[in-house]
């Protein structure tokens, strides 16, 4: 407990850090800055909230992750939500899902990342969300939903965040999200621009993509079209023979200069995984620093560590927090480590089926997200070693707009 309660109180410190640079650099706006304290002061309590359940035995992360749907207007490749989490069972209600804010907010949750699929296709989220201004929601979306009513909705949240999926220039983006996509993208980044909207921007980190996103004239663009919020996510290979696409190694340490270069020159917020992570000590899910929920309610220790023994129409996320589950992963002694930029939990998927097993011969119910698979579903172990084909050509943008 120790550790973790350390580990909590430094990943916090990461996550004020950020909200004072994101005040800092729209400090020209007053309409955003006016709201900075109260953004600031909802943090606060729910930090005390954490450290009141850490005395009383349960540790609380600061970050859920909750993926709110599997569907989607995109069909993206190496989407990992469509090859590690569909399934048929019914996705939570908006009443259930009101419920587990609800408990969220009590526990002292202060930051929850809405993902999907496509969040936006959930026609409630934004309402939903209103009701909710003591967490910071950050919402990863496609970009193609986000209409001139979602974005008067945005523009009465501050604190919600819409991040953008980009994958570098027109080309690499549509490449693997579908002609059009970037130019749905940069239309919305206008829209949102001139609504005064802070926003970011979301891109899976590739070998092939390197050096496209992390160009500095490139970051320059996005800031003039408004971006003040970068995400770099380190490509995870759950599409079979997909490996090659994740970074080399000495992509992998050049991230380092480029991202403290970036945090002292530009304007903006840059924020990479699992890079950020090594410098807390390794890997923060299972609860550590966050944990995931997917569109049925099941509670897994990351999106690409897709495993349960826990789902949320049964029991309460506080009793989520201490599942057996997630209790073997945080107490085992493994050291997560991902210097070498992969992501922990995924390279030793083997390791976590098998704890999942272990509590299937205690209990006799454990719960596998993705229905009736294996504990190491279709894009586990059996994945190729050779390399495989580039991701091939996405699929056309739908056009539809998602509304209500």
């Amino acid at each position: 407990m120790p550790e973790r309660h350390q580990t909590a109180t430094a990943f916090e410190a990461t996550i004020f850090e950020a909200l004072r640079i994101a005040f800092r650099i729209t400090l020209h706006d007053p309409r955003i800055a006016v709201r900075a304290p109260r953004l600031l002061w909802h943090q606060w309590r729910a930090a005390r909230r954490r450290r009141r359940h850490e005395r009383a035995g349960t540790h609380v992360p600061p970050f859920v992750i909750y993926s709110v749907t599997g569907e989607c207007n995109l069909d993206c490749d190496g989407c990992y939500d469509k090859l590690l989490h569909r399934s048929d069972r019914p996705e939570l209600t908006d009443d259930e899902t009101r419920r587990v804010l609800d408990e969220a907010r009590e526990l002292g949750v202060s930051i929850v990342l809405l993902a999907g699929g496509e969040p936006l296709l959930r026609s409630q989220l934004l309402r939903i969300t209103a009701d909710y201004p003591e967490i910071l929601f950050l919402l990863f979306t496609n970009g193609s939903l986000l209409d001139g009513r979602r974005i008067d909705q945005l523009k009465r949240q501050r604190h919600v965040v819409p991040v953008l999926s980009i994958e570098g220039d027109e080309t690499k983006t549509d490449d693997r999200r579908g002609a059009g996509t970037y130019r749905h993208v940069i239309a919305a980044m206008e829209r949102l621009r001139r609504r005064r909207v802070f926003f970011g921007t979301s891109t899976t980190l590739t070998r092939a993509n390197f050096d496209t996103h992390l160009d500095e004239a490139h970051l320059r663009d996005l800031i003039r079209n408004g971006c003040r919020l970068f995400y770099s996510i380190n490509y995870v290979p759950v599409q079979p023979g997909t490996e090659h696409l994740q970074l080399e190694p000495e992509q992998v340490q050049d991230l380092e200069g480029r991202l403290a270069k970036f945090r002292k020159r530009l304007p903006a917020i840059f924020i990479a995984f699992p890079h950020d992570e090594v410098a807390l000590g390794g890997c923060l899910a299972a609860g550590r620093g966050f944990l995931h929920i997917n569109a049925y309610g099941d509670v897994e220790p990351c999106p690409f560590s897709p495993y349960s023994d826990t789902n949320l129409t049964e029991t309460s996320l506080a009793e989520a927090l201490n599942s057996p589950l997630l209790q073997k992963i945080l107490n085992s002694g493994v050291v997560l480590d991902e210097t070498d930029g992969q992501c922990a939990l995924w390279k030793r998927r083997s390791w976590v089926a098998s704890l999942l097993a272990d509590g299937e011969q205690e209990s006799g119910s454990p719960r596998l997200p993705v229905d009736g698979e294996g504990a190491d579903t279709g894009a586990g172990e059996a994945q190729s070693a050779s390399p495989g084909p580039m991701l091939t050509q996405g699929k056309q943008v739908t056009g539809s707009n998602g509304d209500e």
